[in-house]
């Protein structure tokens, strides 16, 4: 897959129906998500309200909810009239203050539990996976942890890790899996740019990566299982460090 077309499936994913639970704040954490990781950029216009809300899902008053509360986050600003609609904004707070304040969000047994559940779905994965696949179908997984590899941003080693997970799971050949992933990505959102900006461990989780593709591929699927576990648990255990220090 050329990377136009996997930014495209990225793009795709942001305005796809969002889950049914605190529709509010799912759409705010999408978009705001989006838009710190640069899969939207700084003044880009939204699409219209009415289109974007059929897209996410939600009605167009749980839209315009969404949409204040990213305006009072300084992250879209609306203009009225002709050429008028939401648009992007990057505000003038950095990145990493933004993130932080909204990992303060979370309680250190919250984002423990969130480990748990998310340690827990990569293994299943990693384990099916080496049961399931077949070696030629790895490729998008060596080349998500390549990328990785050599990804120089913090968003951009967002992205890969989180799409790398997502990849593990359609690699076990199970949907149900592969969408749990998805919303799960959503939901830790662009907090792993807290984390991920430190280039030894950038590199330290390629060859985790690396390490799990391996074990898929020679079918230790017991193996692939507690690699891909101890990844997500070490990058947990560094969100609960960075949130103690908050």
């Amino acid at each position: 897959m050329r990377q136009h077309e996997t930014d495209a499936g990225a793009r795709r994913a942001v305005f796809s129906p969002v889950d049914n639970r605190a529709r509010v704040d799912a759409v705010v954490h999408r978009i705001g998500d989006a838009i710190e990781l640069g899969l939207l950029a700084d003044g880009e216009q939204l699409p219209g309200e009415s289109e974007l809300a059929g897209r996410l899902g939600v009605s167009t008053v749980t839209l315009r909810e969404a949409l204040m509360a990213l305006r009072q986050q300084g992250l879209v600003t609306t203009r009225r009239g002709r050429g008028g609609g939401s648009f992007v904004s990057l505000p003038e707070i950095p990145a990493d203050d933004r993130l932080k304040s909204r990992l303060h969000g979370w309680s250190t047994e919250e984002l423990r539990d969130l480990g748990d559940h998310w340690a827990a779905l990569s293994g299943a994965a990693a384990r099916l996976a080496a049961q399931r696949t077949e070696p030629a179908d790895l490729q998008p997984l060596r080349r998500t942890a390549e990328e990785l590899a050599r990804a120089a941003d913090a968003a951009a080693r967002t992205r890969l890790y989180g799409r790398f997970h997502v990849e593990l799971a359609a690699a076990a050949q199970s949907a149900r899996l592969t969408r749990e992933q998805v919303a799960l990505q959503s939901e830790v959102g662009a907090l792993l740019c807290l984390v991920l900006a430190d280039d030894p461990y950038r590199e330290e989780v390629a060859e985790r990566h690396r390490c799990v593709v391996s074990a898929v591929q020679d079918g230790a699927h017991e193996t692939a299982g507690t690699l891909a576990e101890r990844c997500v648990r070490e990058s947990t255990a560094r969100l609960v460090a960075v949130r103690l220090t908050l």
